[in-house]
């Protein structure tokens, strides 16, 4: 009944999809290359240096994993 913007924030439960720049997947991609977890204190270095929540750093590594665990 509603578009996909407004169900987003209501009951529907998803979130919008992050899109994250070009330097800020550079960050996270770097970082990954470093460590593959990432600690709460680096997480929160990391996010408040982006501009990003901390969940959207979180969610970023474990996507990130993944993506490597299929790739392997």
């Amino acid at each position: 009944e509603g578009s996909g913007a407004e169900e987003a924030g209501g009951r529907g439960g998803r979130r919008l999809r992050t899109a994250f720049s070009a330097e800020q997947l550079s960050t996270l991609e770097s970082s990954f290359r470093r460590q593959r977890y990432l600690g709460a204190a680096e997480r929160r270095r990391l996010a408040g240096r982006m501009r990003l929540s901390e969940a959207q750093i979180k969610t970023w590594f474990q996507n990130r994993r993944m993506k490597l665990k299929r790739q392997l």
